[in-house]
C-alpha cells in the first residue's frame, strides 16, 4: 500500500450532461483521482474533508486516491474472520505444516469469541472442527466443505464481528479469555493459552502492517495470562541411577525396547531433542572404537500431519531448532554412548536413508511409539513413590536429567553453554530446561579435539575439576588424558537416591560416566 503526501486539489467541476453533474478533482503522487456528485453542496462538502484531511497531514492511497483514515474506515468494515483468513493465505506458503496447525488451532479458538454477544455460537463443538479443519487450513480449501461445516460457516460469516470493534477493550478481553478455555470449558494448559496468544497477536502484527489499525490493540490491553512455569519441576527430573534403571529396563523389554535403548541413551547423553534422534544418521556420527565420538546434528523430524503438509506426508524435516536452515551443531558425546550407538548399528543396521532408528516398516519412529516403550519402561522400573512425583513422566525428562546433573557437578554455565548450544541467551534458555540451570560442554577424545578446537580441551580439565570439588571420593578418577574412563565414586546429586553412594563404570549397562553427560 504506497501512500505519498503530494496531493493536490482543483474547483469542483461542472459537467451538465452528465446525471451526476459535479465533479471532485484531486492528485495523489501525479496520479489523477476524482468523485462525482449530484449536487455542488455534496461536492462542495466532499472537497473539504478531503483538503481537511490534507492539512491535517495525513497521506493518502496513491491507488484509491483517499486520505489513511478513511481508507482505514473502509477496511475495518472487514469482519474478523475474514481478517484472519487472510492471514493463513499470507503465511502459508512459507509456514512449516506443524506450524500451520498451531496457527489454526489459536485462531480456531479465538474466533469464536469475536462475534456478536447475542449471537453466541449453539455447536460449539462443530463450529471448533470447522474452523480448524477447513477455514484455517489453506490446504482443505481445495475441497468444499462437508454440509455440516458449511451451515456453521455460514452463521460466523454473519455474525463475525467487523475489525473496527476489536478495538473495544471488553471485546479483547473476551477474545483472550477464551483462549483460557478448552472448547468443553476446562481450563487449558499455561503454555497453550501462552502459545495460542502469540499466534493472535501476530495476526493483529499483521492487520496493523496492512492498514486495519494504526497501532496493535493488544499493546496497551491491561490482561494477564496464566502464568506459565518456565523452569522444569525438579521432583520430574531423574538423577543418574534412576536413569540408569530406566534405561535398562527399555533393554529389557521385547519388541521394539532394544531398538529404542540407544534412542533414549542419545536424549540423556547427548541432550538431543527426539525430533533430533529421530532424524540422527549414521553418516552424523564420528564412533571411535575408544574415547570420545561426535554427532553432527543437521536437523530433526516433527510429526505435522498429512493434513497440514505440502506433500501429504505425516512427518516434515526442519532444520535445527532457532537456527538457520542449514546449520549444524556439533555434539560431543562421551565413550558410553559411543558403544551403545556402535552396538546398535552392529545390531539393527540402519535405514536406505542413513537413519539409525526407525520403525518395523523402515519408517520414522512415531512419538506415540516410544511413548508407549517409555511408560512401560517406567512401570518396570520406578518405585510407587517415584511414580507419585511423576518422575520422568515425559522421555523429554532425559534431557532435562542430563542437564541437571551437570550443574550439579558446579560446572560453569558461562563455560559450557557456548560450547553446545550456539544459540544467544543460552544462559536463561538453558535454566529453564533443566532442574537446576545449564548445558555442558561435552569431553571429546583427541580425534575430536581437532574439530571442536581448544573449547572441548579446556572443557576436560575444568569438568574434572569441577568433580573433583563436588565428589570428594572422586579425586583423580574420571577420564584421563587419552580420553579413556577409568572409574568414578559419587553421590547421585539429586532424586529419591540422594546420599545412596556407588561405584558406577562406564563398562556397567545403562550407566554413563557422571561428568559430560
Amino acid at each position: 500500500m504506497a501512500m505519498s503526501y503530494r496531493v493536490r486539489f482543483w474547483d469542483t467541476r461542472e459537467r451538465p450532461d452528465r446525471r451526476k453533474g459535479f465533479e471532485v478533482r484531486w492528485t495523489v503522487n501525479g496520479r489523477e483521482k476524482s468523485e462525482s456528485f449530484l449536487t455542488k453542496g455534496l461536492a462542495e462538502s466532499r472537497r473539504s474533508e478531503l483538503v481537511t484531511a490534507a492539512r491535517d497531514g495525513e497521506p493518502f492511497d496513491t491507488r484509491t486516491g483517499l486520505p489513511a483514515s478513511e481508507l482505514r474506515a473502509l477496511k475495518q468494515r472487514t469482519t474478523w474472520y475474514v481478517l484472519a483468513q487472510e492471514y493463513i493465505e499470507q503465511r502459508w506458503d512459507r509456514t512449516p505444516g506443524n506450524t500451520r496447525r498451531t496457527l489454526a488451532d489459536a485462531l480456531a479458538t479465538i474466533t469464536p469469541a469475536f462475534v456478536e454477544p447475542e449471537h453466541m455460537s449453539r455447536a460449539p463443538h462443530e463450529l471448533r472442527r470447522a474452523l480448524y479443519s477447513w477455514a484455517f487450513n489453506k490446504k482443505a480449501w481445495e475441497e468444499d466443505p462437508p454440509e455440516e461445516w458449511q451451515a456453521a460457516l455460514d452463521w460466523l460469516q454473519r455474525h463475525s464481528l467487523p475489525v473496527s470493534e476489536l478495538a473495544e477493550p471488553d471485546v479483547l478481553r473476551r477474545g483472550l479469555d477464551a483462549l483460557c478455555r478448552k472448547v468443553d470449558g476446562a481450563a487449558a494448559a499455561a503454555k497453550t493459552v501462552k502459545r495460542k496468544k502469540a499466534a493472535v497477536n501476530e495476526v493483529f502484527g499483521v492487520a496493523v502492517e496492512r492498514g486495519y489499525f494504526t497501532q496493535n490493540p493488544l499493546s496497551g490491553l491491561r490482561w494477564s495470562a496464566p502464568e506459565v512455569a518456565d523452569e522444569v519441576d525438579p521432583d520430574c527430573v531423574p538423577n543418574p541411577a534412576q536413569v540408569g534403571r530406566l534405561l535398562a529396563a527399555v533393554r529389557a523389554l521385547p519388541g521394539r525396547g532394544p531398538h529404542l535403548y540407544a534412542f533414549f541413551g542419545c536424549m540423556y547423553y547427548a541432550a538431543m531433542r527426539p525430533a533430533e534422534v529421530i532424524h540422527l544418521q549414521k553418516s552424523q556420527c564420528r564412533l571411535p572404537a575408544t574415547g570420545w565420538g561426535l554427532l553432527n546434528l543437521k536437523g530433526g523430524v516433527v510429526t505435522a500431519g498429512k493434513g497440514w503438509t505440502n506433500d501429504g506426508a505425516v512427518h516434515e524435516v526442519h532444520s535445527l531448532k532457532r537456527r538457520a536452515a542449514k546449520a549444524t551443531r556439533p555434539v560431543p558425546i562421551p565413550p558410553v554412548l559411543v558403544r551403545m550407538l556402535r552396538e546398535h548399528i552392529e545390531g539393527f543396521g540402519v535405514a536406505p536413508d542413513g537413519r539409525l532408528f526407525r520403525n518395523a516398516a523402515g519408517n520414522y519412529v512415531d512419538p506415540s511409539a516410544y511413548g508407549i516403550t517409555w511408560g512401560r519402561a517406567r512401570e518396570a522400573a520406578l518405585t510407587l513413590d517415584e511414580h507419585a512425583l511423576e518422575l520422568a513422566k515425559r522421555p523429554y525428562d532425559l534431557r532435562h536429567a542430563g542437564i541437571s546433573f551437570w550443574l550439579a557437578s558446579g560446572v560453569d554455565p558461562a563455560e559450557c553453554a557456548p560450547c553446545r548450544t550456539k544459540h544467544p541467551g543460552s544462559l536463561p534458555l538453558l535454566r529453564q530446561v533443566s532442574g537446576r540451570g545449564t548445558e555442558p560442554c561435552q569431553q571429546p577424545d583427541r580425534g575430536v579435539d581437532a574439530k571442536v578446537g581448544g573449547a572441548g580441551r579446556q572443557c576436560r580439565g575444568r569438568m574434572n575439576r569441577a568433580l573433583a570439588r563436588k565428589f570428594p571420593g572422586a579425586a583423580g578418577q574420571g577420564w584421563d588424558s587419552s580420553g579413556t574412563y577409568q572409574e568414578l565414586l559419587c553421590t547421585s546429586p539429586r532424586g529419591l537416591d540422594a546420599g545412596r553412594e556407588g561405584r558406577l563404570s562406564a563398562e556397567m549397562p545403562g550407566q554413563a560416566p557422571f561428568f559430560g553427560v
